[in-house]
């Protein structure tokens, strides 16, 4: 699993393996109480600090569309686009996409796919999501032939993107600070159970946009090719109705990764967190 957009995508909650928990209920979201809407468009900056270097490497833009069709009905579609800025290509270019399609009512998706292409390294997945919570998965690897695999999820069981947009319609009143939070995610050909944790309130100034009354959460992540394990990823929320993400930042095993909003368009409520 590469680093780069995974990051990015996981704003919210951290994937870690271990025991199976009850994760969190998926429940109807009356349309008056969704967080997000038809034509939200949210652009993020990563930046990469090591020493004394600390500079802007590329941006992800996550967009909205609320589409109807004879065979889904209603259903909302997401694409996630990351890439790294042309100067930054020369070291190591990143062109990811991220695609998922799912249900108005409750957030359950039922496509997904991904397009990975950072450095040297390629990767392509294709699910279908079944009734039975099931997953038809299809997983290239590199030049490997595509692997076709079923995967046994849960209710609860998403991709990264529909996660990302579920996780924002959660009832964060019912979370108690320093609990762990489980639900899961399907990412090529495993699944993988998350936990997450509320800090507390916190008002966060955001370069280039102003300070906010966010809702703080952390998380610990995996070890791997990126992370040591004794990191915390942690991530400021908009404190308002449209809980979205507007900065999170990470150690890393050489510096430490942010990532801030830079521009959205949009929104389906007001931007009321935002305090000057």
């Amino acid at each position: 699993m590469r680093p780069i957009l995974i990051i990015i995508l996981s704003l919210i909650i951290i994937p870690v393996k271990g025991q199976v928990k009850p994760c969190a209920p998926v429940n109807n979201i009356p349309e008056n109480n969704r967080a997000f809407g038809d034509g939200e468009r949210v652009v993020y900056v990563i930046n990469y600090t090591w020493g004394v270097i600390k500079t802007d490497v590329g941006e992800a833009v996550v967009s909205l569309k609320r589409q109807n069709d004879d065979l889904y009905g209603d259903y909302f579609h997401s694409i996630i686009t990351g890439y790294s800025y042309k100067f930054y290509e020369m070291f190591f270019k990143v062109k990811d996409i991220f695609e998922s399609k799912f249900n108005t009512t409750n957030g359950r998706p039922f496509y997904f796919h991904r397009d990975i292409s950072e450095g040297r390294y390629r990767m392509k997945n294709w699910y279908t999501f079944n009734p039975d919570y099931s997953i038809n998965a299809r997983v290239k690897r590199m030049e490997q032939p595509t692997k076709d695999t079923l995967l046994k999820g849960r209710e609860c069981t998403f991709d990264l993107v529909s996660l990302f947009y579920f996780s924002r319609n959660m009832d964060f009143s019912r979370i108690l600070p320093g609990v762990e939070q489980p639900i899961s995610f399907a990412i090529d050909d495993e699944i993988f159970d998350l936990y997450y944790r509320y800090i507390g309130p916190e008002v966060k100034r955001v370069p280039g946009m102003g300070q906010y009354r966010t809702l703080k959460f952390a998380a610990r992540v995996v070890v791997g090719e990126v992370f040591s394990g004794k990191e915390e990823l942690v991530i400021w929320v908009s404190d308002d109705k449209n809980r979205i993400p507007l900065m999170f930042e990470t150690p890393i095993i050489v510096g430490k990764v942010t990532g801030r909003i830079s521009s959205y368009d949009n929104l389906k409520h007001p931007l009321s967190s935002k305090i000057k």
